[in-house]
């Protein structure tokens, strides 16, 4: 069985309050890198291009858009990363929208919130595929 040497993460969110939250609780992970932030789509999308995280959290909303075009534009791109939506607003429509856009999480911020250290924790030990075409 192979392990991932470290998994980077990207995280956007319009909440300086969720980043730190991630940022601290991603910390004290072992093997697991945040590489960069933002709280809108624009920059996110320039940056995630740039740093080619392993894994991005976002949420459904951005300080200048969707969070659906966000989502797009990160899985259009070859080697596009896992994404870990995370959201206020889990209704069942959103799910499913986002699920059918390519996000390969869908995670409620105030019930779920601390599924994430395990989703990664999965991602580092190999036991869930990097790319959605290794599943």
């Amino acid at each position: 069985m192979c392990y991932r040497a470290k998994i980077t993460v990207f995280i956007v969110d319009g909440s300086s309050i969720i980043q730190e939250r991630l940022t601290t609780m991603l910390a004290d992970l072992n093997n697991v890198e945040v590489i960069g932030q933002a709280q809108n789509a624009a920059d996110a999308v320039r940056s995630i291009r740039a740093c080619k995280p392993d894994l991005v959290i976002q949420d459904v909303h951005t300080a200048d858009g969707s969070g659906l075009d966000l989502l797009a534009a990160v899985k259009q791109d070859e080697g596009s990363p896992i994404v870990i939506v995370l959201t206020n607003n889990a209704y069942p429509a959103y799910r499913k929208a986002y699920q059918r856009a390519g996000a390969d999480f869908f995670f409620d911020k105030s019930s779920e919130f601390d599924q994430i250290p395990e989703v990664l924790r999965r991602l580092v030990n190999g036991h869930l595929p990097l790319e959605r075409g290794e599943q």
